[in-house]
């Protein structure tokens, strides 16, 4: 069982090797800065009026409650990066909101991308779960510090939640927010991304479901099938939710290996669309 979980964390870690890679390619333009940035980081840019890039990432999947009220993650929980062109490329700054099961992947990934890590604190006290603040910087080449950052990001979404094991089946659940009729809902309320890993490390099976938004789904779609995930059904569970979200049923035989990259491709799309 424990090499089974191993192959879903190594699966999903190639893909973010791989995805970073291809990200340097790019060649430093600082004329083309803002271009050279969302290729390495799959992050929407926004330019300055003084020449500064800027990416980020709220941290609307965890839901946190400070001194006993719900915090609005655009209040506090933000996580982004600040490129400013220098001699020899780009000075990066930035903030990454991290868990307490965060710390440790997010700084090993800064530290072996070529980022230094500058701070980590908190910026709340009665908070609920603990959130922290790691503060990273670095100079040099454009795209690898912002893939560098994009490395950082991807290990915090790759620490996920730990699985369900029962009866044989290894199963991740990733939950999302969203408002029906108004009123906030989260996992608890069946907006969750799940896959269900039954089998050996040979031959496994792998289903589960994906929740979308409109824009995620052609992108899922286009990464299971392009895996040999079997699609088998696509549709909504509600009526009146903000955003409107899609659910992708899915099912797949192969490695456990395969499966288990097979899914971290398709959250990646997420990722990167999102």
């Amino acid at each position: 069982m424990k090499q089974l979980r191993r192959t879903l964390f190594v699966g999903g870690l190639a893909l973010s090797l791989s995805a970073m890679s291809a990200a340097l390619h790019a060649q430093d333009n600082l004329g083309n800065l803002e271009a050279l940035i969302f290729e390495a980081s799959h992050s929407e840019v926004t330019m300055t009026d003084d020449g500064v890039a800027r990416i980020g990432w709220t941290r609307a999947d965890v839901p946190v409650m400070v001194d006993g009220m719900r915090l609005d993650p655009p209040a506090g929980l933000g996580s982004w990066a600040a490129f400013k062109p220098v001699d020899g490329g780009v000075m990066v700054m930035g903030d990454t909101v991290v868990f307490e099961d965060e710390i440790t992947a997010a700084m090993d990934a800064a530290l072996a991308n070529g980022l230094t890590v500058t701070a980590l604190h908190n910026h709340f006290i009665f908070d609920d779960p603990p959130v922290y603040f790691m503060h990273i910087g670095g100079h040099g080449e454009t795209a690898k510090l912002a893939a560098g950052v994009k490395a950082v990001w991807d290990a915090i979404k790759e620490v996920g939640t730990e699985p369900s094991i029962a009866d044989g089946v290894v199963k991740y659940t990733f939950a999302r927010q969203g408002r029906m009729h108004g009123v906030e809902i989260g996992g608890s309320m069946g907006l969750t991304t799940w896959a269900a890993f039954s089998g050996t490390n040979d031959l496994a099976a792998v289903d589960g479901d994906f929740i979308m938004t409109e824009d995620e789904v052609q992108p899922v779609l286009r990464a299971l099938r392009e895996r040999d995930i079997h699609i088998v059904a696509l549709h909504n569970h509600m009526i009146g939710g903000e955003p409107m979200f899609y659910f992708l049923h899915y099912w797949g035989v192969g490695p456990a290996k395969e499966l288990a990259a097979a899914i971290a491709a398709a959250r990646n799309e997420q990722a990167e669309t999102g």
